[in-house]
C-alpha cells in the first residue's frame, strides 16, 4: 500500500472518530437523545443515515461477485432480502408507524395488542427478536469486513500461540474496525451515528464515482464486449440459468451450476413470494424503524423514506459496477485458469481489484470509502439492537425508575455485550453468502408471518403474534446450527439432506410453521381489548380487515372512515419497484457501454418518478407538518 493512501485511510478513521466523540455531549440527555436523537434531526439527514447505513461492505462484496457472475440479472438476487421493502416503506408503511410515536419496533407492539400478559408476551419476543437480528447482522459484517481488509492491507496480523493459530489475519482486522466503530457509536448514540454517516456517505459516493469514472476511461467499449455476452447483459431469464461464458472463460459456467440458483424461475418465484408478505410486514426492529421513529413528523418519515430509495442506488451500484468491469477485464481470465475457482473467490473480487487494479490516491479514498459503509452499517446496528434491551425489557421489567444516566451506562455495556456476541457468532460463518441466506431467508422467514397479520386483521393478537414469532425463530435457529455443523453428518441421512437444501427453498416452511403458531396462538386465546383495539386503529389506521373495530369507533365519531388506499398503494409499490430497479440498472448499463438499454433504464426512471410525483408525492404533501 503507497503511503498516500495509508495517510487517507488514518485521516478518515481519525476524521469520523473526532466527529462523533465531538457531537456525543446532544446523546446524554436520555434515552430519547440517545436511541432517537430527541426527534429533532432534519428528515433528510436521517434519509442520508440511512442510505449510508443500507450501503454496507459486506453487502457490497456479495453483490460485486454475483454481477460478476451472473451479469444485469443479479439484480433480481437483491429481492431476497426483499430490496423493495423499502418502497412498501415509503408508500405507506412509514407514515403507519411514526404515528405511533414511540421508541423500538418492540414499545410499538404494545399499542397494537396492549399491555397486558399477552401483549407483553408479544413486546418480549419482537425484542429478543430484534437482539438476534443484530447479532446476526454484526457476524456478517464481521466476515465481510475481516475477509476485506486482509486482502487489501499488506500486513499479516495473525495471532498464535505455540503454533496454535487463535486468530487469522482477517479475524484480527475485524475485531480492530469493529472495536473503533463501536467506541464512537456507543459514546454518541443516535446524534453521533447519524453525523458520521452523513460524513461516510459523501465519502462512500465520491470514491464510486471516481471508481466507476476511472474503469470507464481505462477499459475500452472492445474489451468489454470480448469478455460479456448478450446473455449477461439481459435481465430476462427462464427455469433455469445457464452459464453465458465462452472460450478460456467457460469454467465461470461450472461455478454457475453449483452455486444453487440453477432453477432461476423457482428461485424468483420463491423471492416474490416472500417478498410480497415481508415487504407488507414492514421493517424488522433495527435501525431501519429507529430512522423512521426518529424523524420529527409523519410526513417526514414518508419523505425520509423516500429520499432513502432515491439517494442508495445510483451511486452505489456505479461502484459496484466499475468494480465488476474492471474484474471482467484483468481478473476473469485468471480466475477462470484457476484449478479451485470457488465462491470465495467470488467474495473477494472487490477488494483484489481495489489492491492491483486501481491507482494511488483513487484507491485510499476508495478504501476509507468502503471502510466507511462497513463502520456507518455496523454503527446503524450497534446502536438500534441495546433500545430494545435496555428500553424494552430492563426498564419495562427490571428498573424503571431510575435515572436517564443509569441506563445511558446499561445501554454502553448491552452494546458491548451484543457486539461481543456477533463476533463469536462470525467466528462460526461459513462465508458472507451463508450468513447473507440465513438472515435473509431462515430468520426474517420467522419473522414475515406474525408481522403480516398484525397490519391487517383485527382479530390478530398478542398469543397469536408470540407464538408466531417464536416458532419462527426456533426453526430458523434450528437451521443455522444444523447448517453449521452439516459436515458432521453422514452422507444420505436426513440431517445432512436438511443441510443442504439451500436456505431460500426452506422459506415457505419456516413461513407456513409460524404462521400455524400464529393462527393457533390467536384462535385459542381471547380477542385483544377493543378499547386498545380502537386506539391502535384510529391512530394508525390500516387497511385489512378491521370492520368491528371500524364500527365500534363509528359509535363515538361517525365521521371516521377507513382505509380506502389499498389499491392505490399497492400501484404506487409496483411502479415503484420499477423506479427502484431503474436506478439499479442504469449505472450497470452504463458502466458496461450498453448505451441503447441505458438510456430506456433512464427513461423508465424518469417516467417512473413522475407517475410517483403525482401519486405518492403530492398524496404526502397534504399530511400534517406536525405531530
Amino acid at each position: 500500500m503507497h503511503s498516500v493512501d495509508f495517510i487517507i485511510i488514518v485521516l478518515y478513521i481519525l476524521l469520523t472518530l473526532g466527529v462523533g466523540i465531538w457531537i456525543s455531549k446532544r446523546a446524554s440527555k436520555g434515552l430519547d437523545s440517545y436511541f432517537l436523537g430527541g426527534k429533532s434531526i432534519k428528515w433528510y439527514y436521517l434519509g442520508l443515515s440511512n442510505g449510508s447505513g443500507m450501503f454496507d461492505v459486506s453487502g457490497t462484496a456479495w453483490m460485486v461477485g454475483l454481477l460478476f457472475l451472473y451479469g444485469a440479472k443479479s439484480f433480481l438476487f437483491m429481492w431476497m432480502w426483499p430490496i423493495w421493502n423499502q418502497i412498501f416503506i415509503m408508500v405507506f408503511l412509514a407514515v403507519w408507524i411514526r404515528r405511533s410515536n414511540i421508541m423500538t419496533g418492540s414499545e410499538w407492539i404494545l399499542t397494537r395488542f396492549g399491555d397486558d400478559k399477552a401483549g407483553r408476551a408479544s413486546h418480549l419476543i419482537v425484542a429478543i427478536f430484534a437482539i438476534v437480528a443484530s447479532v446476526g447482522f454484526i457476524a456478517y459484517f464481521f466476515e465481510g469486513v475481516g475477509k476485506f481488509m486482509s486482502v487489501i492491507l499488506p500486513w499479516d496480523i495473525t495471532l498464535a500461540l505455540n503454533d496454535v493459530v487463535l486468530l487469522t489475519s482477517s479475524q484480527s482486522y475485524a475485531l480492530i474496525i469493529i472495536f473503533l466503530t463501536t467506541i464512537y457509536t456507543i459514546k454518541g448514540g443516535m446524534f453521533s451515528v447519524v453525523a458520521t454517516e452523513v460524513l461516510q456517505y459523501g465519502i462512500m459516493v465520491l470514491s464510486g464515482v471516481l471508481v466507476a469514472i476511472y474503469a470507464f476511461v481505462t477499459v475500452t467499449d472492445v474489451e468489454i464486449n470480448n469478455i460479456i455476452s448478450t446473455e449477461w447483459s439481459t435481465i430476462f431469464f427462464g427455469n433455469s440459468i445457464e452459464g453465458s461464458w465462452t472460450g478460456e472463460l467457460t469454467a465461470f459456467n461450472k461455478l454457475v451450476d453449483t452455486q444453487g440458483y440453477k432453477m432461476f424461475g423457482a428461485f424468483i418465484g420463491m423471492c416474490l413470494f416472500k417478498g410480497l408478505f415481508a415487504s407488507i410486514a414492514g421493517p424488522t426492529p433495527s435501525y431501519d424503524m429507529q430512522r423512521i421513529l426518529s424523524t420529527r413528523s409523519v410526513k417526514e418519515a414518508a419523505y425520509m423514506s423516500g429520499f432513502t430509495n432515491l439517494i442508495l442506488f445510483i451511486p452505489r451500484y456505479l461502484l459496484i459496477g466499475g468494480i465488476v468491469v474492471l474484474a471482467l477485464v484483468y481478473l476473469a481470465p485468471s480466475m477462470a485458469a484457476s484449478s479451485t475457482l470457488s465462491l470465495g473467490d467470488l467474495e473477494i473480487i472487490l477488494p483484489t481489484v481495489i489492491n492491483n487494479h486501481v491507482p494511488v490516491g483513487i484507491k485510499g479514498l476508495l478504501l476509507a470509502g468502503l471502510l466507511a459503509a462497513f463502520m456507518s452499517t455496523f454503527s446503524a446496528f450497534v446502536n438500534s439492537g441495546p433500545a430494545y434491551v435496555v428500553n424494552d425489557i430492563y426498564k419495562k421489567y427490571y428498573k424503571s425508575n431510575e435515572k436517564e444516566s443509569h441506563y445511558i451506562k446499561a445501554s454502553h455495556l448491552t452494546s458491548f455485550v451484543i457486539v461481543i456476541l456477533g463476533v463469536i457468532m462470525g467466528f462460526f460463518a461459513e462465508s458472507i453468502n451463508a450468513i447473507t441466506l440465513w438472515i435473509t431467508s431462515a430468520l426474517y422467514g420467522g419473522y414475515v408471518a406474525s408481522n403480516f397479520l398484525k397490519w391487517i386483521w383485527w382479530r390478530f393478537n398478542g398469543w397469536g403474534y408470540f407464538w408466531g414469532m417464536t416458532s419462527g425463530l426456533i426453526i430458523a435457529t434450528l437451521q443455522f446450527l444444523v447448517d453449521m455443523n452439516k459436515d458432521n453428518f453422514e452422507v444420505g441421512s436426513f440431517l445432512y439432506d436438511c443441510a443442504h437444501i439451500d436456505v431460500i427453498y426452506i422459506f415457505p416452511i419456516i413461513f407456513s410453521v409460524s404462521l400455524l403458531g400464529s393462527f393457533l396462538g390467536t384462535l385459542f386465546t381471547p380477542a385483544t381489548n377493543i378499547e386498545t383495539l380502537k386506539s391502535f386503529y384510529f391512530n394508525v389506521r390500516p387497511w385489512g380487515w378491521w370492520k368491528p373495530v371500524l364500527n365500534e369507533l363509528k359509535k363515538d365519531d361517525n365521521t371516521i372512515t377507513k382505509n380506502g388506499d389499498f389499491i392505490s398503494d399497492m400501484l404506487n409499490c409496483v411502479i415503484g419497484i420499477i423506479w427502484q430497479s431503474s436506478m439499479i440498472l442504469l449505472p450497470i448499463y452504463f458502466m458496461i457501454r450498453d448505451y441503447p438499454k441505458t438510456l430506456m433504464a433512464l427513461l423508465v426512471f424518469v417516467i417512473t418518478t413522475i407517475i410517483l410525483k403525482f401519486t405518492w408525492l403530492d398524496k404526502v404533501k397534504k399530511l400534517p407538518d406536525t405531530e
